[in-house]
């Protein structure tokens, strides 16, 4: 954390604002006896700790006020830890306080070492969400599988696999739609191998016209072709030490399979137009959305070639099968391009988030990134909407395949769990408040599911 602790206490009695202050000297104190006190308080020091007694004036005897600072402090601050306190029908009000959002609660007469403890550990639990928000800004931008922001346990046992298979030097086949990241996995690959060192080169198959992939491929000697007015070394070469990446390689013709398959077999090359065999040092990754089987079976790619790239084959699932992944990528991406292109934008609207969870996205992450650049240029408030987005402001549930109800229970806690995280950056209190269970009972159910890292 950046400077003194803060801690907020909201208290009309000038006794115990006294007690408070001296129990908690390791950190700022500020005192608030009425709301419009603690309201400045917020604004002008923005605490993350607030310590709040529920009878306050003009309603000493009751509640009323004390939840109307509850309900304030929290719109203007979601992420803010209240810890309440009533000695007013204790357990029911401090019930119906955590419901609404508060982070715990304590009841009166005061220990100061009971809530000394629940105060310390608030800080505490601050401290990490603050963090876990540093490296998700930092996974967008950082090398290898950090690059590769998700929440799914799909896509973390894609990645557990990618990391195990860089350590050797099999050829992998990543298997995907276009713009589940492909391309992003193979970067981690390579920089979590020994080759991190050597070059990474990457050419899309599909995107090179016929009559030339050979020459990007395999390079050229000087006047090998029309053109050809110097030696210039293919792909392949150019990744010698290092990785090359195929991606599409379905897409690559079978006069040019053949000289592949010599390649990965010899480990040498020849350029275009040239005599002499050159070696070369490359581990090959590749890519495809099509179905090599189909095309083995009607004789359009060799069945020899397929087993010699896919020594491993990693499976890539599409956005829709990672549950809240695609609210959690769209908040990275609006925190990554909103100060380029509208600063104005500090966020998603819950209509947005859940029009992002309802769509079926079937551009995957590419199509996810291109919504959210065109929705945050576009958007006129402080928040991106639905209708920035161009998607329906409605959510639909998914099919749930299990054998019996308490798995299909389970399956649909998980999957609401993991979207309500997303939503709230991976505040708890928040994500209960979406769920609309309290912030314990959230926490026995990401402990029972095993969902707590």
């Amino acid at each position: 954390m950046h400077g003194p602790r803060k801690l907020l206490v909201i208290e009309d009695d000038p006794g115990l604002q006294k007690q408070l202050r001296w129990a908690y000297d390791d950190c700022e104190v500020l005192i608030a006896g009425t709301r419009a006190e603690a309201i400045e308080q917020l604004r002008a020091h923005e605490p993350d700790i607030v310590t709040l007694d529920l009878g306050l004036p003009p309603d000493p005897d009751g509640t009323s006020e004390g939840f109307a600072v509850l309900a304030e402090l929290l719109a203007l601050k979601p992420d803010l830890k209240v810890i309440v306190a009533s000695g007013h029908a204790a357990r029911e009000s401090a019930l119906k306080a955590i419901a609404q959002g508060a982070y715990d609660f304590y009841s009166k007469p005061i220990d100061i070492d009971e809530l000394g403890l629940i105060v310390r550990r608030a800080f505490h639990v601050t401290e990490l969400e603050r963090e876990n928000r540093r490296l998700v800004d930092l996974a967008v931008a950082e090398p290898g599988m950090a690059k590769i922001l998700t929440g799914a346990p799909e896509m973390h046992k894609v990645m557990r696999t990618v990391e195990r298979v860089a350590t050797t030097d099999a050829s992998v086949l990543l298997l995907g739609a276009s713009g589940t990241g492909k391309e992003l996995l193979a970067h981690g690959l390579h920089d979590a191998s020994a080759r991190k060192d050597g070059t990474f080169v990457a050419i899309n198959c599909a995107a090179i016209p016929e009559n030339l992939l050979e020459s990007e491929l395999f390079g050229h000697e000087k006047g090998a072709f029309t053109g050809a007015v110097k030696t210039t070394p293919g792909k392949i070469e150019m990744a010698h030490k290092g990785t090359l990446f195929l991606d599409e390689v379905g897409d690559i013709p079978l006069s040019l399979q053949v000289k592949l398959l010599r390649f990965l077999q010899e480990r040498v090359i020849e350029r275009v137009g040239g005599r002499k065999p050159i070696a070369v040092d490359t581990r090959i990754v590749c890519a495809t959305h099509r179905d090599l089987d189909a095309m083995i079976a009607a004789e359009s790619f060799r069945e020899d070639l397929y087993y010699r790239l896919a020594e491993i084959v990693v499976k890539i699932p599409a956005l829709a099968d990672r549950p809240g992944d695609a609210a959690l990528l769209a908040r990275a991406f609006v925190r990554r391009m909103a100060p380029e292109v509208n600063s104005a934008v500090k966020g998603l609207s819950p209509g947005a988030l859940a029009a992002i969870d309802a769509w079926r996205w079937p551009g995957n992450v590419r199509e996810l990134e291109n919504r959210i650049k065109r929705a945050v240029i576009m958007a006129d408030g402080k928040y991106v909407s639905a209708e920035d987005l161009d998607l329906p402001d409605s959510d639909a549930p998914g099919e749930v395949d299990v054998i019996n109800l308490k798995a299909a229970r389970e399956v649909a806690d998980r999957k609401m769990i993991r979207r309500a995280l997303a939503r709230a950056d991976g505040n708890i209190s928040a994500s209960a408040k979406i769920l609309g269970i309290s912030r314990p009972t959230l926490y026995d159910l990401l402990k029972q599911y095993d969902m707590q890292d």
